[in-house]
């Protein structure tokens, strides 16, 4: 009996202490990749406007079925049973924002066009926005979210470079 009431109160006082711990890092979570690409907005936002052509660039969408909101293209699925979704929520001019969608908490990507004038270049940078529950477990992995989906982010920055660089159109 003894030795069963020390493990549960080893036990409570750890999940006390780690919960603690993880109340310090933030519920939301951004990452954040940028690159210039050498193309005006205008040959850049189709690519990222049309949830037909993410193909094209985004890593891991090249055999994915595209998904459709009331007869129309709004994104694609990332699941073949359809459960795991990337959906187009909105269209500001220069910013696309989507949403990723799956058993879990609903991810925001975001890609943003920046102009430069007076350069030959264009930035686009990539975010993802994570809100995160009080959940220890949930609060210790987003440690490792810039791990996991920075590489992706830059690769697919990469593709979108290469399809719209004016120079490599040019030829």
């Amino acid at each position: 009996m003894r030795l069963l009431r020390l493990a549960f109160f080893s036990f409570l006082f750890l999940f006390i202490l780690v919960t603690g711990i993880s109340l310090f890092i933030p519920s939301h979570v951004r990452i954040s990749r940028a690159t210039n690409v050498g193309a005006p907005p205008s040959a850049i936002m189709p690519v990222l406007q049309d949830p037909a052509r993410w193909k094209e660039w985004y890593p891991g969408l090249d055999s994915a079925a595209l998904y459709y909101e009331n007869g129309v293209v709004k994104g694609v699925n990332m699941s073949p049973d359809g459960k795991v979704s990337l959906v187009l929520q909105e269209n500001k001019g220069t910013e696309v924002i989507t949403e990723f969608r799956s058993s879990m908490r609903p991810v925001i990507n975001g890609w943003n066009v920046i102009s430069h004038p007076g350069s030959d270049s264009t930035t686009v940078q990539w975010y993802m926005d994570f809100h995160l529950r009080w959940y220890p477990w949930e609060k210790f992995t987003s440690i490792l979210f810039d791990r996991w989906y920075g590489p992706k982010m830059e690769k697919g920055l990469e593709n979108i470079r290469h399809l719209t660089d004016s120079s490599r159109l040019s030829q």
